[in-house]
């Protein structure tokens, strides 16, 4: 399968070859934390009547605020969040009006990240005047070189399904181009993701994010010189504060890169799992196996107390390494459609000791339990459309039946983490998996906004979701957060600091887009969750959906002939080198959904010395072998290679001949695929 030296060319590394020897460095370069500082040090007040320069602009009955924050008070406070974060916040007040400005910055030790957010509070006794206009990020950067600015992006998740979920893109911004994004119906990461890495033209670039569970904006406009500016922020602020109200924008997080965009990649990568991500159950990220019965029990609008016990006794006879009992929609009283509304109530008929039931049964056993939610989608079916019109909001321009449970309201928000929590501690759940299948939440918050409240609804809802997953985790102490949200809609930056995409796609259906998935996701998020179909068995199908750090099967373990020899060393395997998916994630290949290509990646953990290599041969392409060049390892290092599927005939190479002359990997099969596990030799 593989052959040294190299022979031919089929393909080569997506970051070309004349980087491919140039590993990451371990840490940032001095001047990559130069310029982190420099953008950092623009948050300081500024001396009475002194223009102010900040990377954020708004409007304020009509004038701008750089002219007005030249004029008002301001104040400075600073403090160490902890040892590699240091906080400085910003405040600007209105003598006229009462409008206080707030500007929370944080600036990384250990990372070239910055980021801030904004928030204004009317501090008066009456509105104020019309605040618009509102950009997080405001800032202009000019070409760093020759070369031409050059934005890496990539999809979201789609609605309706598509195979194209998180492809990556790129977009040359020419002279007098102009480029707006948003997301698709007001959810932070349908249709386009809220990450992003800006080419300056040269080896320098900054990677931006925009942290809003809601309807955000970015717009990159191209001078016909050699300048950009770039604004972003929630798509629509047109409104007045009542007073004491309070409003904020979204969280802006910037890292700052030189060398080439795929190191810079993974320099984000770090920051994510250092910084963000959770750790579930308060351990080091880890790979997770998880599986369900959904396929076989309607979700689970057909299960019940004994199919769930049965189904876990099974895996475990089958000796999987299960992690965790995933429990999904339909377990709670009239489950008639799996998509309903927040559940009540346990159905009793089919759970008579509820799920604490299960749950005591897989604890027993040393499993963890998830159980799905839905808390913001509404049918009419619940006693909440009855007893607290008040907590709902209707869509007043589709009429819709669903209606959304408005987290903006403080009582309701109060009333649904109570009954959370409740059902949490009663039935002994581990995993809260929050669902949310509001079709189109922009246009439903944007239908009961008024003229001179533009946005307003939508800045409240978001600060009550935010709030209600941080008040969850408050007093439930360890719980985990899935952010499902219709399958992957709900993976903007905010949301990750409190959940993880355990199941990062609802178009499960074909192993091409679910390798595609896991190449273009991995990119900006280091955990993410697949999802192998019920009856796909062959390496090929299984390797190509164990691609991320949790496994969701769902197969059917009544049927005592499954080829259960082959499922247990595909997850024996998959166990085994899973671990590497929270190192370096280095492309070796295009990304395509094409029948006709291959498809190729590479995980390294240089702290470790070790990683994996994956390849697929799709079942239309022609050519037997493919070529590929490594990154990341050391040069003068040798590294011991192992193909699982010729586990007796391991192979040696150093790092530099991995990274310059590569290796071709040769598969007979179409389809096929490859799995090289490899470490560093003493």
């Amino acid at each position: 399968m593989v052959r040294l030296p190299l022979l031919r060319l089929i393909f080569a590394s997506l970051a070309g070859a004349a980087l491919a020897s140039q590993p990451p460095p371990a840490t940032a370069a001095p001047d990559e934390f130069a310029e982190a500082r420099a953008w950092f040090d623009q948050f300081r007040a500024a001396a009475p009547g002194a223009a102010v320069q900040l990377p954020f602009s708004f409007t304020y009955g009509g004038r701008p605020a750089a002219e007005l924050l030249a004029a008002w008070p301001s104040r400075q406070t600073e403090r160490d969040l902890d040892a590699q974060r240091h906080e400085r916040v910003l405040t600007y007040a209105d003598p006229a009006t009462g409008l206080e400005v707030r500007c929370v910055a944080v600036s990384y030790r250990d990372f070239p990240t910055v980021e801030w957010t904004l928030y204004f509070k009317n501090t008066g006794p009456t509105d104020t005047p019309i605040l618009a206009d509102v950009a997080a990020l405001a800032a202009r950067w000019a070409r760093s070189g020759a070369g031409e600015f050059l934005l890496h992006h990539s999809f979201g998740t789609f609605f309706p399904l598509s195979p194209a979920d998180f492809q990556p893109q790129e977009s040359r911004l020419e002279p007098g181009q102009h480029l707006r994004l948003i997301p698709d119906k007001g959810r932070p990461s349908a249709g386009v993701m809220p990450y992003f890495n800006l080419e300056r033209g040269g080896d320098a670039g900054v990677i931006l994010a925009v942290g809003w569970p809601g309807a955000w904006a970015i717009a990159f406009d191209r001078d016909d010189q050699a300048g950009l500016r770039v604004t972003a922020g929630q798509e629509r602020v047109h409104l007045r504060l009542h007073p004491g109200e309070e409003i904020r924008s979204p969280l802006m997080a910037l890292q700052f890169w030189r060398g080439d965009w795929i190191g810079a990649q993974n320099g984000w990568r770090r920051w994510m799992r250092a910084h963000n991500l959770p750790q579930p159950f308060g351990q080091p990220h880890r790979p997770l196996f998880m599986p369900s019965s959904s396929e076989q029990f309607d979700i689970m609008v057909q299960a019940t107390e004994a199919n769930q016990l049965a189904f876990i006794d099974r895996y475990l006879e089958e000796k999987f390494p299960v992690d965790c009992w995933w429990m999904d929609a339909g377990w709670y009283e009239n489950a008639g459609r799996w998509q309903e509304p927040i559940a009540l109530r346990v159905d009793r008929k089919r759970f008579p000791r509820g799920l604490r039931a299960v749950t005591d049964h897989a604890h027993a056993r040393g499993l963890k339990t998830l159980l799905w939610f839905e808390p913001e989608r509404i049918m009419p079916t619940n006693e909440l459309f009855r007893d607290h019109p008040d907590w709902l909001l209707p869509n007043l321009i589709t009429k819709r039946l669903s209606r959304l449970f408005y987290l903006g309201n403080p009582a309701a928000a109060a009333w649904l983490t109570d009954r959370i929590v409740t059902i949490l501690d009663e039935e002994g759940i581990d995993i809260y998996r929050n669902d949310f299948n509001v079709v189109e939440p922009v246009e439903l918050w944007r239908s009961h906004d008024t003229a001179e409240r533009q946005g307003i609804t939508e800045n409240h809802h978001v600060v009550g979701y935010l709030k209600l997953f941080d008040d969850l985790r408050r007093r439930h102490p360890g719980l985990v957060i899935d952010s499902c949200a219709g399958g992957g809609s709900r993976n903007d930056l905010e949301t990750m600091r409190r959940a993880l995409p355990f199941y990062r796609s609802d178009y499960v259906f074909d192993v091409v887009s679910n390798q595609c998935q896991s190449y273009g996701f991995a990119l900006w998020i280091p955990f993410h969750g697949t999802c192998p179909g019920a009856r796909q068995f062959t390496p090929y199908e299984l390797r190509s959906n164990f691609a991320g750090p949790v496994v969701l099967p769902s197969w059917d373990l009544r049927d005592r002939t499954l080829p259960y020899d082959t499922l247990r060393q595909a997850v024996r395997e998959w166990r085994d080198y899973a671990p590497n998916y929270f190192g370096d994630f280095y492309p070796l290949t295009p990304c395509s959904l094409g029948a006709d290509v291959w498809l190729a990646w590479q995980y390294h953990r240089p702290e470790a010395g070790r990683g994996v290599v994956q390849a697929f041969r799709r079942a239309g392409s022609i050519y037997q072998t493919a070529h590929v060049q490594l990154r990341g390892l050391e040069p003068a290092a040798r590294y011991r290679f192992t193909d699982l599927d010729a586990p007796g005939a391991p192979w040696e190479a150093t790092g530099r001949e991995l990274m310059t002359a590569g290796f071709d990997l040769t598969l007979q099969a179409r389809p096929g695929s490859a799995v090289l596990t490899y470490e560093r030799l003493p």
